[in-house]
């Protein structure tokens, strides 16, 4: 097996890798046409070239026998503490088991560190109980759980984390809304925007009822959400891409 930096040429073979990985991986849970729509949204072949030219992107490739297998991609996200975000990481599902999950994280760590992030985060419906144990034997930490709606359907998704540096700076604050309400921000829950990060805003201090996200491009907080989680500030346009599932083995 070979890891390199993926190029233009493997939009294609990416994007198989996804669909089988998701199959794989989801479809005992989520219906097959909303698996197709995913793929679409998610790994739409125009964002996937500008992803692999973006020298922001951490996405090595898994090579066997000149044939693409497996793929992760992640950023560095600058919140109150820098972040590497695994969007994804995804193995074909005839290849699982050899250690290619493990050889791909292990690259994007390896680059994030570099990058001197303060911790790694990735994110895996509950219902991939493969992916939840892949990440706590690589030793990432179950950090919390919430729903998500996609395409009309509500999932549980968990959130996994890795402390691989010192925290710096504040993790939460209020702000006032346009209609007089205080929300109480944590800025170590958040999503990477194309401009900055959203932050998720709850209504109460001690975050059990979330009110919703504070875009920290404008901090404003009128922010709309599609059927598949696509995120996007009426104020500013500052836009998260829709939600994504790692399949990670």
């Amino acid at each position: 097996m070979d890891l390199r930096e993926a190029t233009a040429a493997d939009v294609d073979a990416v994007r198989s890798v996804a669909r089988k990985s998701l199959v794989a991986s989801y479809g005992h849970a989520v219906d097959e046409e909303l698996l197709d729509e995913a793929v679409e949204e998610w790994y739409n072949a125009g964002d996937l070239g500008d992803d692999v030219e973006d020298d922001d992107a951490v996405f090595p490739v898994a090579v066997v026998d000149g044939v693409v297998v497996g793929f992760a991609e992640s950023y560095v996200v600058g919140r109150r503490e820098r972040v590497g975000e695994i969007d994804w990481l995804h193995v074909h599902p005839d290849r699982r088991g050899e250690g290619i999950g493990s050889a791909l994280l292990e690259r994007v760590e390896s680059a994030l560190r570099s990058a001197d992030v303060d911790r790694i985060e990735a994110r895996v419906l509950a219902d991939n109980e493969a992916g939840t144990e892949f990440y706590e034997r690589e030793g990432y930490e179950l950090a919390g759980e919430r729903d998500v709606d996609i395409g009309g359907q509500t999932f549980a998704e968990r959130e996994f984390r890795k402390q691989v540096g010192r925290l710096r700076g504040i993790s939460e604050a209020t702000y006032q809304t346009e209609e007089g309400e205080t929300v109480y921000v944590a800025f170590d829950e958040s999503d990477r925007g194309s401009r900055a990060p959203f932050y998720v805003a709850y209504a109460d201090p001690d975050h059990e009822r979330r009110y919703g996200y504070l875009c920290g491009n404008c901090e404003g907080t009128d922010i709309a959400i599609d059927t598949m989680d696509r995120m996007e500030c009426r104020d500013c346009g500052n836009r998260r891409k829709p939600a994504r599932w790692d399949a990670a083995y």
